[in-house]
């Protein structure tokens, strides 16, 4: 039996279990939309992560139960450069910076920017890139 190959289209890219996969293997895309997701989902949990009544602990277990699953999403497979590491770390950030908050000097009662080495001794578990490997 011969098959006439001209019928057959060449696809570029498809989404399969909510991954999408491209003919080039690349995750680009796939890091952005999780990353879209991730937004959609921390918009929609919004009020929980900004209100006071709330703490800052319980607002990570929020963060590390609802939002980190949404951009782990089969990270098993993907190969990382060190500008989708980086991405990925400003992601995580950004995200713990709007949780925690800016920080305040006791006596002067002024607000200042969290650095990267006080956010992460905050956060006491592992950065996404420990996660994932």
């Amino acid at each position: 039996m011969k098959i006439d190959n001209s019928s057959f289209q060449r696809v570029e890219e498809f989404k399969y279990l909510r991954t999408a996969l491209t003919n080039q293997n690349s995750i680009q895309k796939e890091i952005k939309s999780r990353l879209k997701s991730v937004n959609a989902c921390y918009y929609s949990v919004q009020s929980l992560l900004t209100s006071s009544l709330l703490s800052k602990n319980l607002n990570i277990n929020i963060y590390r139960t609802t939002m980190l699953p949404v951009v782990l999403y089969g990270c098993e497979t993907w190969s990382l450069t060190l500008r989708k590491k980086r991405r990925l770390r400003v992601f995580e950030n950004r995200a713990l910076r709007r949780i925690i908050g800016p920080r305040r000097d006791e006596r002067t009662r002024e607000r200042s920017k969290l650095h990267n080495e006080v956010l992460n001794n905050q956060y006491s578990s592992p950065n996404i890139f420990r996660v994932i490997t």
